[in-house]
């Protein structure tokens, strides 16, 4: 069972949410983030590389020091402003007409470091430090993690009633067209019956933030250990989450593209995949993969719809019946010899997110040699691989809209 903690937000005000609230770090690179950094976005405090002209190697002390810097000033102007009190918040995201409501916690470092947080996702060793500085440097835990938990009807009603009958504290679509809603639970009845109700969830679920978990969760246990008179309940034993019910979310496709055939014309690679897939050419009109283990291709100007044969493949596996492992089972490491996807520099991957047509572009400029679309995994899959410990390939899941970063901040 779950512990989670409600914590007094630093957040900007009202006014600012708009401008101070940034997409996450790690989905703009430091051309793209100085480029859309406004004078009050919370870029300047997580990609502190972009107030330098020219932009500096993130990575250098320099950088790190101008984190903390913006970090105290954003405060000192009054951009970032801590609440009085400890509560939950509500944070719901609106993308294409359909709203997702999650909770903002303080997720337990204990959960993470005893397995009740489940991950899907193997981490970095260097991504992961690379993290742990910026919430050692800050003492905050400035970005949040995107947790899914199994839906509770109690939550769901406390949520629903919260939004009906008052106004959010922030409201504001996005310069991506998102829309992103928040409201404060001030009750303190509430909080308390929130935190006694996740007494009774087995357990959260990693969406969205591996790495930034791990990181959270070890320099949580630091801060234990440099701690002689630890007891438990210091805000260090937790960290920032959001937190929504499983069937709020929903999993977009995350595609590959590789860059050669590995020595075989197309018409060569097109019969050799006749083995193990039911090929149809589509023609040059975008094929999205239908079902599970249909995949959808294009090469040469056209687009094919390639369907796994019965055998192939394994239903009653967890990993065996995801289709990246299907693609990389029979197509990759099979075909094109590519058996590596961590490493491997003859592959790329596009997020559901960019189209299909984002993989005709890539393969027509003659950058690609095929692209591959797959069917999207589940929720469902998710859960069953973290359930039973297993760890899905990389790059399989997409989940959209993204978390804002700053509408909430965790000081430690």
């Amino acid at each position: 069972m779950v512990k989670v903690k409600p914590f007094a937000a630093l957040r900007p005000p009202k006014e600012l949410a708009k401008e101070v609230a940034s997409r996450p770090y790690d989905v703009l690179n430091s051309v793209e983030a100085k480029a859309e950094a406004t004078e009050k976005s919370l870029l300047h405090i997580i990609k502190p590389e972009i107030d330098f002209d020219p932009i500096i190697d993130e990575h250098t002390q320099q950088a790190y020091d101008k984190a903390v810097e913006n970090f105290k000033l954003w405060q000192k102007r009054g951009w970032l402003v801590e609440d009085t009190k400890e509560m939950y918040y509500i944070y719901a995201q609106t993308m294409d007409g359909r709203t997702q409501y999650g909770l903002v916690v303080g997720a337990s470092v204990d959960d993470y470091l005893t397995g009740k947080i489940k991950k899907h996702e193997l981490t970095r060793k260097d991504k992961e430090e690379d993290r742990m500085i910026h919430v050692r440097i800050q003492n905050a835990n400035v970005e949040p993690v995107f947790f899914a938990y199994p839906d509770n009807s109690e939550i769901n009603k406390i949520v629903s009633d919260i939004v009906k009958s008052k106004s959010p504290e922030y409201d504001f679509i996005a310069e991506d067209g998102f829309g992103h809603h928040f409201w404060l639970i001030e009750d303190d009845s509430v909080n308390k019956r929130i935190t006694e109700i996740f007494k009774t969830i087995p357990a959260l679920y990693v969406a969205d933030g591996h790495h930034r978990t791990a990181a959270a969760a070890l320099v949580g246990e630091e801060k234990r250990k440099q701690n002689p008179n630890h007891t438990g309940e210091e805000e260090y034993n937790y960290f920032l989450a959001v937190v929504f019910p499983e069937s709020h979310l929903k999993i977009i496709d995350y595609n590959r593209v590789v860059k050669d055939l590995n020595g075989m014309t197309s018409a060569q690679f097109i019969d050799k995949l006749k083995g193990d897939f039911i090929v149809e050419k589509i023609g040059a009109e975008i094929f999205k993969p239908k079902s599970l283990h249909n995949f959808s291709m294009y090469i040469d100007g056209n687009w094919y719809s390639l369907t796994a044969k019965e055998g192939t493949y394994n239903d009653n596996d967890p990993i065996g019946i995801l289709d990246v492992t299907i693609l990389s089972n029979l197509i990759f490491a099979k075909l094109l010899d590519i058996t590596d996807l961590r490493t491997s520099k003859r592959v790329d991957f596009v997020g559901g997110i960019r189209g299909l047509g984002e993989l005709k572009k890539r393969v027509d400029s003659t950058e690609m040699a095929a692209a591959f679309a797959l069917y999207a995994v589940s929720m469902k899959q998710l859960i069953d691989i973290a359930d039973t410990g297993n760890i899905m390939p990389p790059k399989t899941t997409w989940f959209e809209p993204k978390l804002r970063s700053g509408l909430a901040i965790h000081k430690l």
